[in-house]
C-alpha cells in the first residue's frame, strides 16, 4: 500500500521544513520527503491525502506512563507524591487483568488520539492471584495499534523494610527476576521495525533494594534490553537517598552501574549541575512529565539544561492519575510554558519542544535510527494535524502547534497503518474504548471498596 500525502507544512524535524511539501509511504517505511509536489510516479495508484491546512509531523514518542492509572484518575487530588502513593497503593493492590486490559485500551487510545504513535509504559505492581497483568497491556497495544515498550516493573522493599509501599505489592528478588526474564523471553522484539519492546525497570530507588537495582542491570544488559526507573522526582526522594545512602539520587543510581545510553529515567526534576553533566556525558535519557510534576507540586525538571548540555529528553504524560486525562501533544505546551515561567521566554522554543516529543522521546527508547524524524527509510509514524480553521491566525504551523490548543488529527499513521482518521480512533471503535476505561475505573472501586 502506497499513500501519499502532499500540500501539508512537513516538519521532518531531523532538519528542514516544506512548506507545501509531500510525504511518500510505501509499506511501513518512509520512501520520499520534500518540497512540492510528490513524484509523479509515487502517485500512481497510492493513496493520496491532501494535507491543504495541515502540519504534518513524526508521530509522538511517549517515554513514561502507568497505563493501569487510568482506573484510578481523581483520587488524591491536592496530595504531595508520597502522600498520593501512600493513598494509592491500597486500590492499587486489588487491580486484576481485567482492570489492567481496560485501562490499557482507553489510555492508549487517548495517546493516539493526541498523535502518539509510540508509547512506553511502567508497570510495577503485580498483586497476586490477580491474571497476567503484562499480557493484558500488551493485548491492549497490539488491538490499538501503537507501537509499545512495556517495561517490566517491580518493587521488593515494603514498608516492613522502610520502603512506601504496603507488603502485599511487593515481590521477592528471586520472583522478579525470573518472571522479568520470562518476559522478556516472550514479548522483546529487537527485529527492525519491531511494535513490541520489553524494558527492564524497577520502581524507583526507595521502593527497591541494592540488590534489585544491581540485578535488575545485569539482567537487562544480559539480554540487551534497556533500563528504566523513576528519578529524583521529588525533594522527599532527595532527602530520603541522602539519609539512606549519603547521596543524591543520581549519584546513588551511577554507583550502581545505572548510567549510560541504555538507561532512561523518569521526572529528574531535583538534579544538580553535577548531576545534569553526568546524565549528559553517559547519554543517560530523561522521560519529562510536567503535568505530572505540576499536579503533584514536585517541581519543574531543568530541561532547558539539559538540552544544553546534549542530554537526550523526551516527553511523557506520566500515569493518567497524576495527570487526569492529559494528551501527549499538550505536554509540548506545557513543558514550553513551564521552563519559561522559571527560565524565561527564550528558555525551550516550539521546534525544541517537538523535537522533545518526537527525536527525543526515540534516543530515550534507543530507536533513534526507526523513528522521530520523517525521512526516507525510517519507519511511517506520521502524524497530519490540522492547523487550519482557528489556528490558520497563526501563519508559522508549528508555532500554531506547540503553543495552542491541540489541533484535530487529518491523520495517524503506524508503520503505514491508519491508527487514527480525521481525529477518531479507527482501530477500535472510540466509544468502546472510552467506555471499556471507564468500566476499569468502576470494577477498581468496587474491587478496592473495602479499603478506600
Amino acid at each position: 500500500m502506497t499513500i501519499v500525502i502532499e500540500n501539508a507544512h512537513v516538519a521532518t524535524v531531523s532538519g528542514g521544513e516544506h512548506p507545501g511539501g509531500h510525504i511518500v509511504v510505501e509499506g511501513d517505511r518512509i520512501t520520499a520527503v520534500g518540497p512540492g509536489p510528490s513524484p509523479a510516479r509515487a502517485a500512481e495508484g497510492a493513496e493520496r491525502i491532501d494535507g491543504t491546512g495541515c502540519l504534518a509531523t513524526p508521530g509522538l514518542v511517549n517515554t513514561h506512563h502507568h497505563l493501569y492509572q487510568w482506573a484510578s484518575q481523581g483520587l488524591a487530588v491536592d496530595s504531595t507524591l508520597f502522600e498520593w502513593l501512600t493513598t494509592l497503593y491500597r486500590p492499587w493492590s486489588k487491580m486484576d487483568a481485567e482492570v489492567v486490559a481496560g485501562a490499557a485500551s482507553a489510555g492508549l487510545g487517548w495517546l493516539a488520539k493526541s498523535g502518539c504513535t509510540t508509547a512506553s509504559d511502567h508497570h510495577y505492581l503485580f498483586p497476586r492471584g490477580r491474571g497476567d497483568l503484562f499480557a493484558a497491556e500488551i493485548d491492549a497495544a497490539r488491538e490499538i495499534g501503537v507501537r509499545f515498550h512495556p517495561c517490566r516493573g517491580s518493587m521488593d522493599r515494603g514498608e516492613s523494610q522502610g520502603g512506601l509501599p504496603p507488603d502485599e505489592v511487593v515481590e521477592d528478588l528471586d520472583t522478579i527476576l525470573a518472571e522479568t526474564e520470562a518476559a522478556i523471553d516472550r514479548y522483546h522484539d529487537p527485529s527492525p521495525g519491531s511494535m513490541l519492546r520489553v524494558a527492564v525497570a524497577p520502581c524507583s530507588p526507595f521502593t527497591v533494594t541494592r540488590d534489585l537495582l544491581t540485578g535488575s542491570a545485569e539482567l537487562a544488559r544480559t539480554k540487551g534490553v534497556r533500563l528504566h526507573t523513576h528519578l529524583a522526582e521529588t525533594l522527599d526522594e532527595e532527602e530520603h537517598t541522602a539519609e539512606q545512602f549519603g547521596m543524591t539520587p543520581t549519584e546513588y543510581m551511577d554507583s550502581l552501574g545505572w548510567l549510560g545510553p541504555d538507561v532512561w529515567f523518569a521526572h529528574c526534576v531535583h538534579l544538580h549541575d553535577g548531576d545534569i553533566k553526568r546524565l549528559a556525558e553517559t547519554r543517560t535519557g530523561t522521560a519529562h512529565c510536567p503535568s505530572s510534576n505540576a499536579r503533584l507540586g514536585a517541581g519543574i525538571a531543568r530541561v532547558s539544561r539539559l538540552l544544553e548540555e546534549g542530554a537526550a529528553v523526551g516527553l511523557g504524560v506520566d500515569g493518567s492519575a497524576s495527570a487526569e486525562l492529559v494528551p501527549l501533544a499538550g505536554e509540548i505546551r506545557q513543558a514550553i510554558y513551564m521552563q519559561r515561567a522559571r527560565y524565561g521566554p527564550t528558555a525551550l522554543t516550539s521546534r525544541q519542544a517537538l523535537e522533545m516529543a518526537t527525536l527525543g522521546g526515540a534516543r530515550c527508547l534507543g530507536r533513534e535510527d526507526e523513528i522521530g524524524t520523517l525521512e526516507p527509510g525510517k519507519l511511517a509514524d506520521v502524524a497530519l494535524w490540522r492547523v487550519d480553521g482557528f489556528h490558520a491566525a497563526v501563519d508559522d504551523p508549528v508555532v500554531a502547534f506547540a503553543f495552542g490548543k491541540t489541533p484535530p488529527l487529518r491523520r495517524l499513521l503506524v508503520g503505514g497503518r491508519t491508527v487514527v482518521d480525521d481525529d477518531t480512533l479507527v482501530t477500535v471503535p472510540q466509544d468502546e474504548a472510552g467506555r471499556r476505561g471507564a468500566d476499569a475505573h468502576r470494577r477498581l472501586m468496587r474491587l478496592a471498596r473495602d479499603v478506600l
